[in-house]
């Protein structure tokens, strides 16, 4: 199970990556696995803004349909558009084209969110 170093991660298995006031969010590998072959992602409209914590996507597989909580607070400035047609790029490549969408936050949101190791333990925590 691959779990990047420079990610911050939540308990809901999602993942969020910084670039300054902006920050890319996906579902993790574990997060993936789990579910199985995914069929359908929802991804929110470009605008949106969320509170974090807030249900801001739906990604839907063989196995199950899971709410995707924002891991900070911030407005949609980009949304994965390829996943309308290639939902499985969350499977292949979760960290990379299987990213969900983007969003201006501020940094302050990045509190209570795990580093790598603590989401490993975490994760390992589970089974």
């Amino acid at each position: 199970m691959e779990i990047p170093a420079d990610l911050k991660y939540t308990k809901e298995h999602e993942w969020m990556r910084r670039e300054k006031t902006r920050v890319v969010v996906g579902i993790t590998d574990y997060a993936q696995q789990s579910l199985g072959d995914i069929t359908f992602v929802q991804v929110p409209k470009v605008g949106s803004v969320f509170k974090k914590g807030d249900v801001c996507a739906t990604v839907e597989s063989v196995k199950a349909v899971s709410d995707v909580y924002a891991p900070a607070g911030g407005k949609v400035v980009e949304v994965n558009e390829q996943l309308a047609g290639q939902p499985e790029l969350v499977n292949r490549s979760p960290y990379g084209e299987g990213f969900l969408f983007a969003m201006e936050s501020d940094e302050k949101d990045d509190e209570g969110l795990m580093d790598a190791d603590a989401y490993r333990q975490y994760v390992e925590s589970l089974s």
